[in-house]
């Protein structure tokens, strides 16, 4: 006979980032007021000064000694740290990169229609990553594929400044390039 394996389902309590009233375990805490100097006291009093003001005793520096706790509206507290990481993370700016291949023998056609392709990624605020692929036997023309990288630089280089070089990598010759600022 097979036994039930399905294990019971368990409600994850969420971890609180800080220690608040009851479960901070010290005796004695550094209690912080706004525009008081800082006082050393019974933990026990500390909550009962929070209960007064019907606010929350938050444990803010737990390695100190002894611990340093404030008194404030703890989900206030939680709500304003959300909105500052949401404000920050809006702020960041995502880098994309965009890859443009050449052959070793692209005319002059395909070339400026991929100048065009990368000269429109960089107006966007991308990074342009152009490789020169070497296949089979091609790979004697390397410096062909040098050329043909500087040359897309070159006439890059009204908007974008060269990260890196070409360098070979494999059967690869890469060259980086950054949008300028403006």
């Amino acid at each position: 006979m097979r036994k039930n394996t399905k294990k019971p389902f368990v409600r994850r309590e969420e971890t609180e980032k800080h220690k608040i009233n009851d479960k901070i375990l010290s005796r004695e805490i550094r209690l912080v007021l706004e525009g008081q100097e800082p006082k050393v006291m019974a933990t026990s009093d500390a909550i009962r000064m929070a209960e007064e003001q019907e606010l929350d005793l938050v444990e803010i520096s737990p390695n100190a000694v002894p611990p340093v706790c404030k008194i404030m509206d703890y989900r206030k507290f939680l709500y304003n740290q959300k909105r500052k990481e949401k404000e920050l993370k809006a702020k960041q700016s995502k880098v994309v990169l965009k890859e443009v291949r050449f052959g070793p023998n692209t005319d002059d056609h395909d070339f400026n229609f991929k100048l065009a392709h990368a000269r429109k990624f960089l107006e966007e605020g991308n990074k342009v990553k152009a490789y020169v692929f070497f296949r089979g036997r091609t790979i004697v023309f390397k410096d062909r594929g040098e050329i043909l990288l500087l040359k897309f630089a070159q006439e890059l280089s009204d908007i974008g400044a060269v990260e890196q070089l070409p360098k070979l990598e494999g059967k690869r010759m890469i060259i980086m390039i950054n949008p300028k600022m403006k």
